[in-house]
């Protein structure tokens, strides 16, 4: 299962960054690869759902993605689904004397013939990541 794992470290106190980000919607802000966001029910905790529509490789994909798991101020947990990949993400927030340091985790299981391109995705991955990283400092300094 490839996967995405990177850290950032806000000036910002935990508290902040982590209402921004629980609130998925804003991920058409902070994750380059996402053209859209939108919240489909829900408060924003467990249970709550949101269509995320991202570009990977030059191709749009549309998933559904859930919160499994909201621990205020410390882990967030979704899973987005569409018929060719689910993803989890996680994401870790530890308050450091910097402000708030945002371990962010995205676990890939491609299905059917997506599955069988796995071992191409690396580097395509990593490039993701990467973007996922630059952009996801740059929302959170404009706090």
């Amino acid at each position: 299962m490839p996967s995405i794992r990177r850290t950032v470290v806000a000036a910002k106190p935990v508290e902040t960054v982590f209402s921004y980000l629980a609130d998925f919607a804003n991920a058409v802000e902070w994750d380059a690869g996402t053209v859209s966001c939108r919240r489909l029910s829900g408060d924003g905790g467990v249970g709550t759902t949101y269509e995320n529509v991202s570009s990977f490789r030059g191709r749009q994909t549309t998933l559904t993605y859930q919160v499994m798991e909201y621990v205020e101020d410390e882990r967030l947990v979704l899973r987005g689904a569409n018929k060719s990949v689910t993803a989890v993400d996680t994401m870790i927030f530890e308050a450091v004397s910097e402000g708030t340091r945002v371990t962010y985790n995205a676990d890939f299981t491609f299905k059917g013939i997506a599955a069988m391109l796995t071992p191409f995705l690396k580097g395509p991955l990593a490039k993701l990541g990467d973007e996922a990283e630059r952009s996801l400092a740059a929302a959170l300094a404009r706090l």
